[in-house]
C-alpha cells in the first residue's frame, strides 16, 4: 500500500517512523529542509512537493491545526477520488464541513508529549493510545477498516465516533486540561515561595503548560463552545465538592480512576 504522511512534525515523524517498519510504500511531504533529509533515513520518497502523493492510497494530514483546512483544500488537486484522506486534528467538526472529492475520514490520534517537531518524534507515540475516527454519514464500511488497519499498525486502538461527541469529549479530557495547567502556573509564578515548594504535584500539574503554544491556541480557537461548557462543569464540580466532604464521594473517585487506568495494565493507582 501507498501511504502518504502530510507534515512531519511530533505525530507525522512518528507515523513515518512507525509505518517505515512494515512493506507499505510511504511518501511524506514537509517544507522543512532540515526535516526532508533526516526523515530520508526511514523513507527515500520524503520532499517538498505534495504532488508526489498522487498516486497514494492512503494519506495522513498531521499539519498544524490552523493549516488543516488548506492542505484538505489542495489535496483535491492532487490524488484520485478512491484515496482515503484522514486529518489529525484534535477538533474535528470544523474538517466535517465540506464534502470532499476524495474518501475523508476525520481522526484525530489521542497521542502528544509536551515537545513538538520531528526530532521530538518517536515510534513507539501511539502505543496503547486511542485513535479516533470520524467517518462522515454514508462512507463505506471497507474504506473505514482499511484506515483502522492501518492505524493499527502503530499500536492504537481505534474509535469511532461522530465529530460533535468527540469534541465535547476532547474539550473535558484534553483541551480544557490545557487550559487549566496553563493557568495555574500563570496563577502560582509570582509566588516565589510556591514555586519554590513545588514538587511532584505541581509538575504534573503544569506539564501541558509547555505544550505546543500554536496548538493550544488552535483548541481554543476551534473548540471554544465546548471548553466554555466543559469549564462551566468543571466550577460546578467544585462547588458541589466543596459543599460535600462525604469521604464516600472521594473513594468513588479515586475507585474510578483506578478501574480507568488499570484496564490495560498500565498506570495502575496505588
Amino acid at each position: 500500500m501507498k501511504t502518504g504522511i502530510v507534515s512531519l512534525g511530533l505525530i507525522g515523524g512518528s507515523l513515518l517512523k512507525k509505518l517505515s517498519e512494515y512493506p507499505d510504500e510511504i511518501y511524506a511531504v514537509t517544507r522543512n529542509i532540515d526535516t526532508i533529509e533526516k526523515a530520508k533515513e526511514y523513507s527515500k520518497n520524503v520532499s517538498d512537493d505534495i504532488f508526489s502523493l498522487k498516486d497514494c492510497e492512503i494519506v495522513f494530514v498531521a499539519s498544524p491545526m490552523s493549516k488543516t483546512l488548506e492542505i484538505l483544500d489542495k489535496l483535491e488537486k492532487v490524488v484520485s477520488k478512491d484515496c482515503i484522506v484522514l486529518d489529525c486534528a484534535s477538533v474535528k467538526e470544523f474538517v466535517m464541513q465540506k464534502e470532499r472529492p476524495y474518501k475523508f475520514i476525520g481522526s484525530h490520534p489521542m497521542a502528544g508529549t509536551e515537545f513538538s517537531g520531528f526530532d521530538a518524534s518517536f515510534k513507539e507515540l501511539f502505543e496503547g493510545a486511542k485513535w479516533v475516527l470520524t467517518p462522515p454519514e454514508g462512507i463505506d464500511d471497507e474504506l473505514i477498516k482499511l484506515a483502522e488497519n492501518v492505524i493499527k499498525k502503530t499500536g492504537a486502538e481505534v474509535i469511532v465516533t461522530t465529530a460533535k461527541e468527540h469534541d465535547k469529549a476532547a474539550a473535558l479530557i484534553s483541551h480544557m486540561p490545557l487550559l487549566i495547567s496553563q493557568a495555574l502556573f500563570y496563577c502560582a509564578k509570582d509566588n516565589k515561595l510556591a514555586l519554590k515548594l513545588a514538587s511532584s504535584g505541581f509538575r504534573d500539574m503544569t506539564r501541558l503548560a509547555a505544550s505546543n503554544i500554536d496548538m493550544a491556541s488552535d483548541m481554543r480557537k476551534y473548540n471554544q463552545k465546548n471548553i466554555k461548557s466543559a469549564l462551566e462543569d468543571l466550577y460546578n464540580s467544585v462547588k458541589y465538592l466543596e459543599n460535600n466532604t462525604n469521604k464516600d464521594i472521594y473513594n468513588q473517585i479515586k475507585g474510578y480512576r483506578t478501574e480507568m487506568y488499570s484496564k490495560d495494565g498500565k498506570n495502575i493507582i496505588k
